[in-house]
């Protein structure tokens, strides 16, 4: 018996198909640094069960009545401090990120992203690209170290979107990266090259990563280890004699007991100490943020100062630097394996 190809029917509506997706997904953003805009994002964030564990019949009433009324005005203030000309600088890197992942693919993907909060939101941009052709699609948290309040939320957020499509595409993720050897070399090049650019010798490197309640240890999620491991594995690839290297986690929100110690009080606890000259870098952060450059760069450095430091710096996040945007290259291409030709 043989096969024969059939012409599609005249009427038959245009159908794209036969192409390959990738959609870079990060945290998120409010639309604008003002205090509206950032109540709603504040809103959809923290309304998230995987963010906040509270029973929402115990937690609601304290979002809505107390968190969501004092808030979003201080917050919005911080975001005007860092916040840039074409947006705010997660959503700015994140697209030019997009932007040259498309370059470098080339024809073989189409590569797209999105937000886990706020805007462009993952599943218009599934739909998006589904639309494209794409029947094939890589979600890629930006996230090195694995976490529910992260990762795991971002795959929600797609499977929210799956079950409302009657065509799915096939779906593959991103893997953690934290010990990846790309990734390690990747932070230890731009960091090492960060530090030779400083006008002074930091005696100590901080490495800060986004703080998690001490109950997501205690329930397993892999968090703290990736970040431990992430540290560890720098340490010893900068080999830089002299310099002492210490990890914390910043962003502690509410009463509950976080990961320790926390970058705040270690800032303070160096100073005090005698350390003068100190750099910090936030390694869990693909891009900087709110957290990066208004949490470190400038609460960081009054922090440090306050107790007694001389000379501090924030550097920066791989962003779009070289070093970063290879790494990301090599990385979706591995996991783009049997779509696309390498």
């Amino acid at each position: 018996m043989t096969w024969q190809l059939q012409a599609l029917p005249a009427d038959h509506p245009p159908v794209r198909s036969g192409r390959v997706g990738v959609l870079l997904c990060n945290l998120g953003t409010p639309d604008a640094p003002d205090a509206r805009s950032v109540k709603r994002y504040l809103g959809e964030f923290l309304s998230d069960r995987r963010v906040v564990e509270i029973p929402p019949i115990a937690w609601q009433p304290i979002l809505r009545g107390i968190v969501l009324n004092t808030r979003p005005k201080k917050s919005a203030h911080a975001y005007s401090k860092v916040w840039q000309e074409h947006g705010s600088p997660l959503a700015v890197i994140t697209r030019t990120k997009a932007e040259a992942m498309q370059e470098r693919l080339g024809d073989a993907a189409v590569v797209d992203w999105a937000m886990r909060y706020g805007k462009p939101a993952i599943g218009d941009r599934l739909e998006a690209l589904m639309d494209a052709g794409c029947e094939r699609i890589l979600l890629a948290p930006m996230y090195p170290q694995y976490c529910a309040a992260t990762t795991a939320t971002v795959v929600d957020k797609a499977a929210d979107k799956l079950r409302t499509m009657r065509w799915q595409p096939s779906l593959r993720t991103l893997p953690p990266y934290h010990d990846d050897p790309a990734y390690i070399d990747a932070l230890a090049e731009d960091i090492g090259r960060q530090i030779d650019a400083l006008a002074f010798r930091p005696e100590v490197l901080l490495l800060s990563f986004h703080g998690m309640p001490q109950r997501t240890l205690e329930l397993g999620d892999p968090y703290h280890c990736h970040c431990r491991k992430t540290a560890r594995l720098l340490e010893q690839r900068m080999e830089r004699p002299g310099l002492r290297f210490r990890t914390s986690f910043q962003s502690r929100f509410g009463r509950a007991r976080w990961l320790e110690p926390a970058t705040d009080a270690v800032l303070a606890e160096e100073g005090r100490a005698g350390t003068r000259c100190l750099a910090i870098a936030a390694p869990g952060f693909s891009a900087d943020c709110l957290e990066t450059l208004e949490e470190l760069g400038i609460q960081g450095r009054e922090q440090f100062m306050a107790a007694g430091g001389t000379d501090f710096a924030a550097l920066t996040c791989l962003n779009t630097s070289p070093a970063g945007l290879t790494m990301l290259e090599a990385l979706l291409r591995r996991e783009l394996q049997g779509w696309i030709d390498n």
